[in-house]
């Protein structure tokens, strides 16, 4: 296990797993995660003469859980992210890495910090621009308004979704890992379409033996931080889509710092993309996109299901940031 420090930062406090030295780098986990999602990179960042922070975004872990919605807005998040970088780097910029919610949140925090961020990687969710509504009202009108189940849309009354994951904490979160991993493919599953009424886990699979990249070992970790923590905090994130919409609107939506994405081959959010497709995408809404890399045969969990071409695809980026500052 790596060193834990608790940082004030924002009016919270924020636990971080702290290993090596060197120039800061920092990693944002997502939905439903922990610091420990990026166990494997820890080690490798250190020897490569970093200093690796992963946190545990508020919420979770041995973070702080404030209770209101609003206290989970992008505003609040990435002023997290922004005093944990001044804590550990005073006056200096560290670079970022974020994956699933962690990448908009790293994303947000290089537009709203743009002082505290050298440079920005997000796994998993891409950055496309800014979009003319909130996503929310998008998926009422193609889910909701049809009867049928969305998970975002589920997340927004406060209860139901707690409750299920709670219920069950161990089989929900076999449940959704698998899901998203890109063993899934493999079995020849096919989700039957959700109504609304439905629940998120309901009729999806739990391998036994689960894919040997996520141990009952680590199942346990993670069963062990969601028991402390809750399911409210992390939930809160999705139920901030109008108010982050509000408070970006008529902001510089361009991100200007280096920048860098990692996603899954097989990571159903890709929609299919290519590398090159996906660098087209996502190309006009930066300054200097570095990179586009796909990770062979991993899922949504890029950087569990494939750690070894993970950190090298993050280890190979942040050499040639050292290359670009010189």
């Amino acid at each position: 296990m790596p060193d834990f420090r608790m940082i004030e930062t924002n009016g919270i406090k924020v636990r971080a797993a702290i290993e090596g030295s060197g120039p800061l780098v920092v990693m944002v986990h997502g939905w439903p995660e922990s610091w420990y999602s990026w166990r494997h990179q820890m080690k490798p960042l250190a020897d490569a003469g970093y200093t690796a922070c992963a946190i545990d975004v508020r919420g979770y872990g041995g973070s702080d859980k404030p209770y209101p919605v609003e206290a989970y807005a992008m505003k609040e998040v990435t002023a997290d992210v922004a005093g944990v970088v001044e804590a550990l780097s005073p006056g200096k910029p560290a670079v970022l890495f974020g994956h699933d919610w962690g990448s908009p949140i790293v994303w947000h925090t290089a537009l709203l910090h743009p002082d505290k961020v050298r440079a920005v990687c997000g796994m998993s969710v891409p950055y496309t621009g800014y979009p003319d509504r909130p996503l929310t009202e998008v998926f009422h009108e193609v889910f909701t308004k049809n009867g049928k189940f969305f998970y975002i849309a589920y997340f927004q009354e406060e209860g139901p979704a707690e409750r299920e994951f709670e219920s069950d904490l161990r089989g929900a979160l076999r449940r959704l890992y698998f899901m998203a991993s890109g063993d899934m493919r493999d079995t020849g599953f096919v989700p039957k379409e959700k109504l609304i009424g439905d629940t998120m886990t309901g009729g999806l699979p739990d391998p036994d033996p689960f894919p040997a990249w996520w141990t009952e070992a680590d199942i346990d970790y993670y069963v062990g931080e969601f028991k402390g923590s809750g399911l409210r905090g992390p939930i809160n994130r999705y139920r901030n889509f109008e108010r982050d919409w509000e408070y970006m609107k008529g902001r510089d939506h361009k991100i200007h710092q280096p920048a860098y994405f990692i996603g899954g081959e097989r990571d159903g959010v890709m929609g299919g993309a290519t590398e090159a497709s996906m660098t087209a995408a996502m190309a006009p809404h930066f300054d200097n996109l570095m990179g586009v890399k796909f990770v062979p045969r991993a899922g949504h969990w890029n950087q569990q299901e494939n750690p070894a071409d993970t950190t090298a695809a993050m280890l190979a980026w942040l050499k040639d940031l050292e290359t670009l500052k010189a």
